[in-house]
């Protein structure tokens, strides 16, 4: 991950989230490309990503992490509103594991 500009940002007193649009624009800056190309380079990106995972793809960004599945059972839940007891089906859960490299560029 070095050599990357968007990483080294200082980090804000007050909690801020990184939203899409905040994304397309750091793009933006860093390439020096058109705010809609930005835009399409980084919702191609984001749709690959969905893409492996619905094909039950794991994803592996060296240096950044990976996203894997969990796989939950089924169980029984409850209805919050009414408290009946419904089933829950099993599914898939995808989940990100951080890479050792951003465990240690966060905690510097």
């Amino acid at each position: 991950m070095e050599g990357h500009e968007l990483i080294e940002s200082a980090p804000s007193p007050k909690k801020k989230t990184l939203t899409k649009a905040d994304l397309i624009e750091e793009v933006a800056r860093a390439t020096e490309l058109a705010r809609k190309d930005s835009q399409v380079i980084v919702e191609t990106v984001l749709e690959s990503l969905v893409s492996a995972l619905k094909r039950g793809e794991g994803i592996e960004l060296r240096g950044f992490g990976s996203f894997r599945f969990r796989e939950r059972g089924p169980r029984r839940g409850r209805n919050p509103k009414t408290g009946e007891v419904v089933d829950v089906p099993p599914k898939r859960m995808p989940y990100f594991k951080p890479g050792k490299e951003l465990k240690e560029l966060i905690n510097q």
